[in-house]
């Protein structure tokens, strides 16, 4: 389910959600976004689209502001990881 690509980013970004690591290699990270469940999506309309399912006041946001939660890490190949702390 989630690829190198996808755990790199994680691993990567992970502080932009946790104050501390909660995961050092790609194993922990899949293991750990397995547990969140976790999911990817392939555009930003997907991440509205899953925060509205969530049931997430989406009153006066914008796309960009979407973006900017921190549940949300951009893979940087168009796609995003939603990552519910």
């Amino acid at each position: 389910m989630f690829d190198e690509k996808v755990l790199q980013c994680f691993l990567e970004k992970q502080s932009q959600l946790y104050p501390e690591p909660v995961a050092e290699t790609q194993e922990e990270a899949e293991n750990f976004l397995e547990e969140c469940l976790a999911v990817v999506v392939n555009s930003v309309k997907e991440v509205w689209e899953f925060f509205e399912e969530e049931g997430v006041d989406l009153e006066g946001a914008d796309e960009e502001g979407i973006l900017d939660a921190d549940e949300v890490f951009d893979v940087g190949d168009g796609r995003y990881l939603i990552v519910e702390g």
